[in-house]
């Protein structure tokens, strides 16, 4: 598959998101990697809001994004960011926050899940459940009115297909799901793991540096680690699936859509040919990262109702 031209480039320029030698970064270089991002420009308009603020859902640090200025119930996007389960933050991805509040005019939630090595798994997915469960308790402490999708990138898609089927579990009803280039299977062994292997913006090594940095020793049949492996996807929420084209987590997320599929679980799978990994979080270097969000934002509204339409950036 020929890689699009923009995403050629960035390939040649950023070669792995781990910018180390043999065997990962050491502690000190997560820490670097952490403080400095050199994509900062890159991620998009910081959108003026009229409502941005910090807060605290079960002792987990969220950021609420509001677009307008009403005091009405609206539905609820619970985002998680990306970054290998090891990097990103809610600062990290003010502006994805802040596009996807003005795209949905939903309330968006923004989790900083707690991150490996230092806390490992299942810390980001036991952060993330419990993000949601209290959502669903307070729902008018988010202004939230009664609608909740949750949506996430790489491995924040990871820890939101795996919030959906504990609420499925749980008898809390999800409207949506949207996962975008997400982490399903931690066995790595599909065939675009091997097609894609080295020199597509994130290796097959890198993306076993993430798993052993969040995941040491855990079975990868573990559906808390691989929701692929879930052994029954019936009567999840309502799903959207985007892959990259060039990626070598480009099947797992296609299979997944194809198990939900199968289950009688509505979902669309679409797959952004010639595009890499990274490329929804990089609106500034990707034309194709704004047809993502406007494609991932629509199936949201559709999913969370008629009582909430595209917002105007303020």
């Amino acid at each position: 598959m020929p890689l699009h031209p923009q995403a050629r480039e960035y390939v040649a320029r950023h070669p792995s998101p781990l910018g180390a030698g043999p065997g990962g970064p050491d502690p000190e270089q997560i820490g670097r990697i952490r403080a400095h991002d050199p994509f900062t420009l890159h991620r998009g308009t910081l959108t003026r809001l009229a409502f941005v603020r910090d807060e605290s859902a079960a002792g987990v640090p969220i950021r609420v994004y509001r677009a307008d200025r009403g005091d009405r119930a609206l539905p609820v996007v619970v985002y998680f960011h990306g970054g290998g389960w090891v990097f990103g933050s809610v600062k990290r991805s003010d502006a994805i926050g802040r596009d996807l509040a003005v795209r949905t005019g939903a309330v968006v939630v923004s989790v900083d899940y707690r991150l490996a090595p230092e806390h490992r798994f299942p810390a980001a997915a036991d952060d993330a459940w419990a993000v949601v469960r209290d959502i669903f308790a307070r729902p008018a402490f988010y202004q939230c009115d009664g609608g909740v999708a949750v949506a996430g990138e790489s491995a924040g898609g990871n820890i939101a297909a795996v919030a959906a089927w504990q609420a499925r579990d749980a008898g809390l009803r999800l409207a949506h799901q949207a996962l975008v280039c997400p982490v399903l299977d931690a066995a790595m062994d599909t065939g675009s793991y091997t097609e894609f292997a080295e020199g597509f913006g994130l290796d097959a090594a890198d993306m076993a540096w993430f798993r052993d940095q969040y995941a040491p020793g855990v079975d990868a049949a573990d559906p808390r680690l691989s929701p692929l492996r879930l052994p029954d996807v019936a009567g999840l929420a309502p799903a959207t699936v985007v892959t990259a084209g060039c990626d070598v987590l480009r099947d797992e997320g296609e299979r997944y859509g194809q198990r939900l599929a199968e289950a009688g679980v509505p979902v669309q799978t679409r797959r952004f040919e010639g595009a890499v990994h990274p490329f929804f979080g990089l609106p500034g270097l990707f034309e194709q990262a704004v047809e993502a969000r406007e494609y991932v934002a629509d199936r949201l509204r559709e999913a969370l109702g008629a009582g909430i339409q595209k917002a105007g950036a303020l």
